[in-house]
């Protein structure tokens, strides 16, 4: 696997020795239990903690801090991710950032007006190394909107991957992976900003210039 040491590094977006973050894994730091469950723990608390909010821009580096996002709650699936990402370092496990490009089929009539599209870029996961293996999960989702969403729960029991559901509860389309980007062991702050820029020009107008832009 390589040298994962670079996976397990705070850098200016992950920030995990800040309070905030030091505060949200504070009640499973100096446990003894294993680093599955300690993830497993982590995602259900960056899941349902902060409710999902994909209706937000944000053009300020600092705002894509774990430590400022972790004073929110509420936040898109990358904001998510990061903070997730933050938490796992903070406790030795080693995680990194994986990006795609997705379509939803489901409760698509806001991003559609909004975005002019279903398709969702970029769309923020995780990587975290556990048993030797990396796993995908994603604790975009909270527990509330995947009800509403008729979905289930995306659960993550530390030994399997954990990405979007492809299908509702009756076996209708949810959600489609169209692109993967691959994964990055810090946040391509640039990258994104131009993923959003180059599929949403028509968002990046109407914001005329605005570093914060509320769809």
């Amino acid at each position: 696997m390589g040298d994962l040491s670079t996976y397990s590094e705070q850098t200016y977006f992950l920030d995990y020795t800040a309070p905030a973050i030091q505060k949200l894994v504070a009640e499973v730091k100096g446990s003894r239990m294993s680093d599955e469950n300690k993830a497993i723990m982590m995602y259900d608390k960056i899941r349902d903690g902060w409710l999902y909010f994909p209706y937000y821009f944000s053009f300020t580096k600092e705002n894509f801090k774990a430590s400022v996002i972790a004073q929110k709650d509420e936040g898109h699936c990358l904001e998510k991710s990061i903070l997730l990402i933050a938490c796992l370092r903070a406790l030795s496990i080693p995680a990194r950032l994986h990006l795609a490009k997705v379509k939803n089929h489901i409760a698509v009539e806001r991003l559609v007006e909004k975005f002019g599209t279903n398709e969702l870029t970029p769309h923020a996961m995780v990587d975290v190394f556990l048993n030797d293996t990396w796993l995908k999960i994603s604790p975009a989702f909270n527990k509330e909107l995947c009800v509403l969403c008729n979905v289930d729960v995306l659960g993550f029991d530390g030994k399997n991957d954990a990405v979007f559901q492809e299908y509702d509860k009756e076996g209708g389309s949810f959600m489609e992976y169209l692109e993967d980007y691959g994964h990055f062991e810090d946040v391509p702050i640039e990258f994104i900003f131009d993923l959003i820029k180059s599929h949403y020009p028509h968002i990046i107008e109407q914001a005329d210039g605005a570093t914060e832009i509320y769809l």
